[in-house]
């Protein structure tokens, strides 16, 4: 697909500044596409929306077709009268700067559980009305994931091949007596999750009206402890009691000398196949719905995928298994016609995935953070190679923030030794020919200079911000995917500097 010469700006939605803790979808999310607008940016990046699990992690959610509910806008069910102001009597001091997901689930989840029983008892005709268009539309994913939400409520949050035998094996008459039994709960689910796509719509038709297209994310992988392994046991490599017998992840890499070891469960693909491909169809579908693009994140895996037998401590000792992405992506494009997707090929690319991107016309990436040290891709992400079919970021959201990359000593964030990290600093300051400049500043001029067709800018880097900001460490499992912003940070100077930026090296 091509893409027209544009920016935008990589945030996640729970970094907006709000007053729950966390980032929604209320006032400031629509303030923040008119920055958008306003800098000259035609594209929102945002991280996977589903609902989080382990580890807080967007890329570990409970469904890959469900809307996390800890982004609906509270003050919207205020003022919808599904909530009253002596609801927000007790709620706790939240912190501004970063989410504290504990304290956070505990206080919308209680208020969301209010705001769906008043709904069942005084909504109108015409929101009833809607609800159950809503519920009727979305039923492939909806009931499973609802049932297997109030599950876990149930079981106290255990992981579903803990559950009573019975509802785990998803026996049918079992679960005709659970859908019965967790009826109310099963109920307040759905509502949230009709109204999460209820304000969704609203601010995704405010981009649209300010010419703001979305970039979404699909993840290769879901979550072992989801309705989507729950209910679909017969499309992953699982053993009889439902555990994974092997896991997904990647070989050493910059980012770990043992590699990554996500411990997702690895598809079936025979089964996949044989069905057509019916589930990634309806997942791309549903995805598509949602946003007007997508990243589709470790692409390299649809043509070779790192297998990891279960128990394994590390991920060294895996193995490259082939993947059938030709044949999917084929069906795909049958089915849906167009396919606007970013390839995320980064990590272990081979010329083979590399010839599967480009048979598929589907966009590369490129971050600039990787262009100045001595792994042999180096000189893939300097921009005299770039080319036109290209996302240029200055860092991802994997990466540290651009000032943090410049700063920080970086031994023990990556396999870079401290003398590996002074020869870096030192290219790139030749390479990209400049002195005192901020260097955020200049990796954003650099990248929206590039011929790259898109160039991506996570808000840290505008802002200027340092480790602290950092969104995710890979390795690790506790303490990411917290930062957010400041409510006064994005000042009209910034406004300025990025729009005289943007409009200069003609991006539109």
């Amino acid at each position: 697909m091509i893409f027209p010469r544009c920016s935008g700006i990589l945030l996640h939605v729970t970094s907006l500044p709000t007053a729950h803790g966390i980032g929604d979808l209320g006032p400031t999310a629509h303030e923040f596409v008119d920055f958008l607008a306003e800098s000259g940016q035609t594209i929102w990046q945002v991280l996977p929306l589903c609902p989080t699990g382990y580890g807080d992690s967007p890329y570990q959610c409970f469904s890959a077709f469900a809307g996390n509910p800890l982004l609906i806008d509270l003050l919207k069910l205020q003022n919808q009268g599904r909530l009253k102001s002596e609801d927000f009597a007790g709620a706790p001091q939240l912190a501004t700067e970063f989410v504290d997901y504990g304290r956070v689930i505990a206080f919308k989840q209680a208020l969301l559980r209010k705001a769906a029983q008043d709904f069942f008892i005084n909504a109108s005709e015409t929101d009833s009305t809607a609800f159950k268009m809503f519920c009727a539309d979305k039923a492939g994913w909806l009931d499973d994931y609802a049932l297997f939400m109030a599950g876990k409520d149930l079981h106290n949050g255990a992981v579903w091949t803990e559950w009573d035998p019975a509802l785990r094996q998803r026996d049918p008459s079992a679960l005709s007596q659970w859908r019965e039994r967790l009826s109310q709960e099963v109920e307040i689910h759905k509502f949230a999750q009709f109204e999460f796509f209820r304000q969704w719509d609203s601010l995704k038709n405010r981009c649209h009206r300010n010419g703001i297209r979305i970039m979404g994310d699909i993840p290769i992988y879901v979550a072992h402890d989801s309705a989507d392994v729950w209910a679909h046991q017969e499309l992953f490599q699982l053993d009889e009691k439902g555990r994974p017998t092997v896991m997904a992840g990647v070989p050493p890499d910059y980012f770990s000398a043992t590699g990554q070891l996500w411990g997702n469960p690895i598809y079936r693909w025979d089964v996949l196949a044989r069905s057509g491909y019916k589930w990634w169809i309806d997942r791309f579908r549903a995805s598509l719905k949602v946003f007007d693009m997508v990243r589709l994140d470790h692409f390299r895996g649809f043509e070779a995928y790192w297998e990891i037998r279960a128990g394994a401590a590390t991920a060294i000792e895996g193995k490259w298994i082939k993947a059938p992405g030709r044949e999917l992506f084929e069906v795909l494009r049958s089915e849906l016609k167009e396919l606007p997707v970013v390839a995320e090929n980064l990590g272990v690319i081979t010329p083979e995935v590399e010839r599967l991107r480009h048979e598929f016309g589907f966009p590369g990436m490129s971050l600039l953070q990787f262009a100045f040290g001595n792994d042999p891709q180096g000189p893939s992400f300097r921009p005299h190679n770039y080319t036109r079919e290209l996302v240029a970021y200055t860092g991802g959201h994997d990466n540290d923030t651009t000032v943090g990359w410049w700063t920080s000593t970086g031994v023990g964030e990556s396999t870079r030794t401290a003398e590996d990290i002074r020869e870096e600093r030192a290219f790139a300051r030749a390479y990209l020919g400049f002195e005192n400049e901020p260097i955020n500043w200049v990796f954003i001029r650099t990248v929206l200079a590039s011929v790259a067709g898109i160039a991506i800018i996570p808000l840290q880097d505008v802002l200027g911000l340092g480790s602290e900001a950092r969104m995710n460490l890979p390795g690790t499992v506790s303490g990411n995917w917290k930062w957010r912003y400041r409510a006064n940070a994005l000042t009209s100077e910034i406004r300025t500097r990025l729009k005289d930026l943007t409009l200069r090296y003609d991006r539109k």
